[in-house]
């Protein structure tokens, strides 16, 4: 199999494919055009340019495999959504970068499911009581009186019973053998995938999938003091299997192939909340994404023309020190060029749209960009035409490997208390 290794917004190709009808249907999705796009030149030659997705995607003439750039490896991007979620999956750091080297992103999130459950597999796997009703030769349980008059009138050879039984045929098992028959079928790496097809063979020994619908078992997920080993476990298996429980949907499943796909624009966001939620602690700012203002921008009637969302809202207090700034999370590399003017555009609306309450300096907005290096912050300003300042977006680099390599040596990051500064002056 060909594999077709591009970096993310570049643009690679591969001649000499013979593409298949689903690969040549692929190509025309617009579904899957949202995350990679596909092109088939003369000759059999593939082209394919990258966006914000980075991940795997399955044709049958070859894989394409959309490297993260910026981040690094896929270990760093998955490092990121285990910041960004609070789910601390990734303790062992060390032996995740030396066992999961060179694989691919899917891959790495199969190694990851496979060391959890693993891991469950030497605990013992967790057992509980579920409902049985079925017709017995002696009584067991409750004798459904009813039932048996209506079912089996005048015979006592078999009996309608109800009774509790002890099995480990329950969600948290079912979950986890979904997903490891997955990674037994879809992994590349040959080790991860032996190891997937072991787990899995040893997690049917107590439960089954039959009839297992991973939308149902997400949204019944409740954790406990009994299941609370299962969390990593689970959320690596969401994520594979494409119901994730992530905070915002990452992992993207095309629809004509097999893609497993993650937005690093939705996934930058996420990271910059959690930076700023940990930088606000004890600072009396409240730190609310996604929050809607719908009275911003209206006809000359009062009616709602179109609502705005920043990514972040920074809200402190009440009164005479009270203030709002908004902050926009951008997955661009503004370290290395200007702001593009329909972002600083957009944040200077933001700061209007939220002023008003500080009542001293210009109304206020913040620009978060990712950077894979250390550079000052720069504030730019809109004036008036008498000079005066009306509105300033300050842009703040979030340099992302430094930000990855402190949380694996489990040490706060520098920004943070550069930003938790920022939050006290204001």
């Amino acid at each position: 199999m060909t594999v077709i290794s591009v970096e993310e917004y570049k643009i690679g190709r591969a001649d000499g494919l013979k593409p298949s009808a689903a690969d040549l249907a692929a190509a025309g999705s617009k579904a899957l055009s949202k995350r990679v796009t596909l092109r088939w030149l003369r000759d059999d030659v593939l082209e394919v340019e990258a966006g914000p997705y980075v991940g795997v995607l399955e044709l049958d003439c070859a894989t394409v495999r959309v490297r993260p750039k910026l981040a690094g490896e896929e270990l760093a991007v998955l490092q990121m959504i285990d910041y960004a979620t609070g789910l601390d999956a990734l303790r062992d750091i060390g032996t995740v970068q030396h066992l999961g080297e060179g694989l691919d992103l899917r891959d790495l999130v199969c190694l990851l499911l496979t060391r959890e459950a693993g891991r469950l597999l030497r605990h013992g796997l967790r057992r509980d009581y579920l409902r049985r009703e079925e017709d017995l030769p002696t009584v067991r349980g409750r004798l459904l009186a009813d039932r048996q008059v209506m079912r089996r009138f005048g015979r006592l050879d078999r009996l309608e019973c109800r009774y509790d039984e002890r099995s480990g045929d329950i969600l948290d098992n079912r979950l986890c053998t979904a997903a490891l028959n997955l990674a037994a079928r879809t992994a590349t790496d040959a080790r991860v995938r032996n190891d997937a097809r072991r787990l899995a063979a040893d997690f049917a020994d107590v439960c089954t999938t039959r009839g297992f619908d991973v939308r149902a078992a997400a949204e019944r997920l409740v954790y406990h003091r009994a299941n609370e080993h299962y969390r990593d476990a689970h959320r690596w298996a969401l994520m594979l299997l494409g119901r994730t429980a992530f905070s915002g949907l990452y992992a993207d499943h095309g629809p004509v192939t097999s893609a497993f796909m993650v937005d690093m624009n939705k996934l930058f966001e996420d990271f910059v909340t959690r930076l700023l939620r940990d930088a606000a602690a004890g600072t009396g700012v409240d730190v609310l994404p996604q929050k809607t203002l719908t009275r911003a921008v209206m006809t000359e009637g009062g009616k709602t023309y179109a609502p705005i969302t920043p990514d972040v809202q920074l809200v402190r207090g009440h009164g005479p020190r009270a203030w709002r700034r908004s902050v926009d999370a951008k997955y661009k590399l503004y370290g290395d060029k200007k702001i593009q003017t329909s972002d600083l555009f957009q944040s200077f609306a933001y700061a209007h749209a939220l002023s008003g309450a500080d009542g001293g300096g210009p109304p206020t907005a913040y620009v978060l960009y990712a950077a894979d290096r250390d550079v000052l912050p720069k504030t730019i300003r809109v004036h008036r035409h008498d000079g005066a300042a009306a509105a300033q977006v300050t842009c703040v680099a979030v340099n992302v490997p430094e930000v990855l390599g402190c949380l694996a040596a489990g040490e706060p990051p520098p920004i943070i208390e550069e930003l938790r500064h920022a939050l006290l002056q204001a």
